[in-house]
């Protein structure tokens, strides 16, 4: 049996871990289901690790790790992640960790005029003259600066008003002759796409999900299929959100298939951060890597409407520490969010409270508690203000994960103020 160094440059058994992969290769292949607690048993021996240096590892006590491998209590998804990483299981014990999500129900196209009849996106009859320069401009600066507020403020401030301007520009397009109809199409279309990220903000899948696809059916008649890529960018998003890997990156790809570099560049970035929800570091960083390269060739062209995705001075690189807390790889995750993050104007209130939970949780994880909770501190004003479902999503599992530390000085501090955001809603 041959002995060597693992990823961790202690001595292992390549044999052994080796045989654990084919085995459990083996198994999905005919169908065999094995409970995690016995996989998570499996690669631990195969490392030649024992539970104590486990425990130790991915900072949760031998106690509940014993009742992990012992089926005594279910594993959570976080602990999936740093078991998987510091084993080395290719994504193995994140996937027998996974509960299956139904995904959300399809809306199709009838669905999408039925409701935009029923929204009263048309206007009352009647001759409309055509808007001038003055006006397109004025529709468009009333957009942006509802968007401007959206990143420093809650969903339901600014929902109302955004669907009112959905059907005010597309009421307009549907009565004006070419070209303006296609330049009012293409402004209603991104309004659209941005009032369906709102509406995934206050915790409205279903409605994200028809504002997506209605931007991207307005989109298309406009004649620019660019928010149409982008709509499987922001249902990729969905399914990040959900927990679903699979779903994540077969949208990323399929996002990817046409478009401008901008928009493939943002689908690879998405796409890596699914392969990292599944465990997959080496397609997570090929993702990354495809995605720099379609950054640095995009040119951000703002002449058919503001521009897509995020406005970030690196999107990137954010991405980046966000995958590699979903990685496992909790510590470097708080590194490079810390860097990324004091870029991040006090502006951008929405940014800084979704990236700035998740540098809180990448150094819950790695065990640094009190910087845990001081970076949290930064961060707990800015989630109050944007009331972001997306983002209570990462400090619920901050919540969990510092409720093992509830004794310590500085968790005792700040837990009420972030169970106060945490059950806002």
């Amino acid at each position: 049996m041959t002995s060597c160094l693992d990823a961790h440059g202690r001595p292992g058994n390549c044999v052994c871990h080796a045989e654990v992969l084919y085995s459990n290769l083996s198994n999905r292949r005919l169908g065999v289901v094995e409970s995690f607690g016995a996989l998570l048993r499996e690669y631990r021996d195969g490392a030649g690790m024992s539970l104590t240096e486990l425990a130790k590892r991915v900072n949760y006590s031998k106690g509940y790790l014993s009742k992990i491998e012992n089926g005594v209590k279910p594993p959570n998804a976080i602990l999936a992640r740093l078991c998987d990483s510091t084993l080395d299981a290719g994504g193995a014990l994140v996937d027998a960790a996974r509960s299956r999500r139904a995904a959300p129900g399809e809306v199709d196209r009838r669905q999408v005029l039925a409701a935009s009849a029923a929204a009263g996106i048309a206007l009352a009859s009647g001759p409309r003259p055509v808007p001038d320069e003055g006006v397109l401009a004025g529709l468009r600066t009333s957009f942006e600066q509802l968007r401007r507020l959206g990143t420093q403020t809650g969903p339901a401030v600014v929902l109302e008003p955004l669907v009112a301007q959905v059907r005010t520009v597309h009421g307009l397009a549907r009565e004006i002759p070419e070209p303006t109809r296609s330049r009012l199409l293409l402004l209603a279309a991104r309004i659209a796409e941005y009032t369906g990220w709102m509406s995934q903000e206050a915790g409205n899948e279903q409605g994200a999900l028809w504002w997506t696809r209605y931007a991207a059916e307005t989109a298309i008649a406009g004649g620019d299929r660019d928010i149409a890529s982008y709509a499987y960018v922001r249902e990729a998003g969905l399914a990040l959100y959900r927990q679903d890997p699979v779903a994540t990156v077969e949208l990323a790809r399929q996002a990817q298939r046409a478009g401008s570099a901008r928009v493939l560049g943002l689908a690879a970035r998405r796409e890596a951060q699914g392969h990292a929800l599944a465990g997959d570091r080496a397609s997570c960083e090929r993702a990354l890597d495809r995605a720099a390269g379609f950054m640095e060739s995009a040119v951000v062209d703002t002449g058919a409407y503001p521009v897509l995705g995020s406005t970030a001075a690196d999107p990137l690189e954010l991405a980046r520490g966000w995958a590699l807390c979903d990685l496992g790889r909790a510590g470097e995750a708080a590194a490079v969010l810390d860097r990324e993050l004091a870029r991040v104007p006090a502006t951008a209130r929405r940014t800084r409270a979704r990236f700035g939970a998740r540098r809180s949780l990448a150094y819950a994880l790695s065990g640094e508690i009190d910087q845990s909770c001081a970076t949290l501190a930064e961060t707990i004003d800015d989630a109050d203000h944007v009331d972001s479902a997306t983002v209570r999503t990462d400090l619920r599992e901050l919540a969990r994960c510092l409720g093992r530390w509830r004794g310590h000085h500085a968790v005792r501090e700040i837990y009420p103020e972030l169970n106060r955001v945490v059950r806002r809603h």
